[in-house]
């Protein structure tokens, strides 16, 4: 038994026909279209902008909270085992690791904080924008006079306790300067004997 279905076409939905019996569009359509294209792509691809710059924004400061927190373990690892410290200003110092000086400093003109140990020099953090160490003696009160040899050598008298105070900074050409500003904690000199 062969079953024929005939379908009957809707005339409100039947495609325009122009003068020579051709569908189309009409231009009014076309730039309809266009314009509503043109909407689409340009929100898709500020989305997809937005989302590249955040991800290099987070990448930023990804980077600079790994590199101060490595810096920092460290700057207190180094400071809980000194015996002796000598200041050289207030963004440099010598600290005496089992009779071995290690020099941490901050360099003004390329922006890094390293760690020397003789010879062997490591970069703890790249970036920075200010730096400045802090030294506190046995009683908590913060030594502020590094202005002239004489005061460096009494800090390195009385010093007992050292913190960092820093920031850091990330730019990208396309994303706005990231920026992370550091305080440590103080840090105690537990083998360096200062009396009040």
């Amino acid at each position: 038994m062969i079953t024929t279905i005939h379908l009957l076409a809707d005339p409100s939905v039947a495609p325009r026909r122009g003068p020579g019996g051709r569908a189309g569009f009409t231009l009014v359509e076309v730039l309809m279209g266009t314009a509503l294209s043109g909407m689409v792509l340009a929100g898709v691809l500020s989305t997809f902008l937005f989302l590249g710059r955040s991800g290099v924004n987070v990448q930023n400061y990804n980077d600079m909270e790994s590199q101060a927190r490595k810096a920092l373990e460290y700057f207190a690892e180094d400071v809980r085992q000194a015996s002796a410290i000598a200041w050289a200003s207030s963004t440099s110092l010598t600290l005496t690791v089992n009779t071995v000086p290690i020099i941490y400093a901050y360099d003004s003109t390329t922006h890094k904080f390293t760690r020397r140990i003789g010879s062997d020099t490591k970069e703890l953090l790249t970036g920075i924008t200010s730096f400045q160490f802090k030294g506190y003696t046995i009683t908590g009160v913060e030594i502020t006079d590094l202005s002239s040899a004489a005061a460096l050598t009494n800090a390195g008298r009385v010093t007992k306790q050292l913190q960092i105070s820093l920031e850091a900074a990330r730019a990208n050409t396309t994303v706005v300067t990231a920026t992370n500003t550091v305080l440590s904690a103080r840090f105690i000199l537990r083998n360096k004997i200062v009396t009040a």
